[in-house]
């Protein structure tokens, strides 16, 4: 049965994709026809990719390996956020920086200072501190929660990756291939769907023309997120363990 209609679907303007101009090829296929010069993608089939989307992670999620959810645009910040906490796994919604697959190692060390600092910070041990040696430890703090706040608590890489618009994370997505790390994306029309790896979903990536307002809050989205909390409740993962939307 699909874990997401027609009908939510466009009701979430998923059908609308770019300006024919400025189209890829290779996503022919998964085009129904173009209004106005802009691209209807076949949401049907989009409603079957999404379902082999939501096995696929409910399977990851259910061998107790951690979703990354991946999504830097701003219309796609907070509800990528609010997923990945929905579900207890981890996110990146603000900046993806290089190497944060490919050079975990050195990541893990950056989150071990974060959490350092965190931990200093509830202790109430900068207040002991001189104002101004205090204050570069907060911009320190403030710094490091902006790029690894969301997999603060991720000790391994994922065993796959949601990513909202694949063309505008590219890099995440290369790193993803390299590490064979599989990768269930938002492919709007003017994405390259051939990418080593992923598990295509055709559909409007935020800030695509014509759309009425942001996918990333319709229902489609949520089918990541969805599965993960089918998947083994018993393995406490991401920020805090599962969701209590698990119980």
């Amino acid at each position: 049965m699909a874990q997401v209609t027609l009908k939510q679907l466009l009701e979430a303007g998923v059908h609308f994709g770019h300006q024919t101009s400025r189209w890829n090829p290779k996503m022919r296929t998964y085009i129904f026809t173009a209004r106005n010069g802009i691209h209807i993608i076949d949401l049907q089939k989009t409603v079957r990719l999404l379902d082999d989307a939501w096995d696929f992670t409910r399977g990851v999620a259910a061998s107790g390996r951690p979703v990354l959810f991946v999504g830097t645009k701003k219309q796609a910040q907070e509800t990528i956020q609010t997923e990945a906490a929905r579900c207890g796994m981890y996110f990146v919604n603000r900046r993806w920086m290089g190497g944060m697959l490919t050079n975990f190692s050195t990541v893990k060390k950056r989150i071990e200072r974060l959490q350092e600092l965190r931990k200093m910070q509830q202790e109430g041990q900068f207040e002991s501190m001189s104002k101004k040696e205090a204050k570069k430890l907060t911009d320190e703090l403030d710094r490091l929660m902006f790029h690894f706040d969301g997999i603060a608590d991720m000790k391994r890489l994922p065993g796959a990756m949601y990513v909202v618009d694949p063309r505008k994370e590219h890099i995440a997505v290369t790193e993803a291939n390299r590490l064979k790390i599989p990768v269930v994306a938002i492919t709007d029309s003017n994405c390259d769907p051939d990418r080593e790896d992923r598990r295509r979903v055709p559909g409007r990536a935020p800030g695509g023309a014509g759309a009425r307002r942001d996918p990333a809050r319709g229902r489609g989205s949520r089918v990541p997120g969805d599965a993960a909390l089918r998947g083994d409740r018993g393995v406490p993962r991401g920020r805090g363990g599962l969701s209590p939307d698990c119980v």
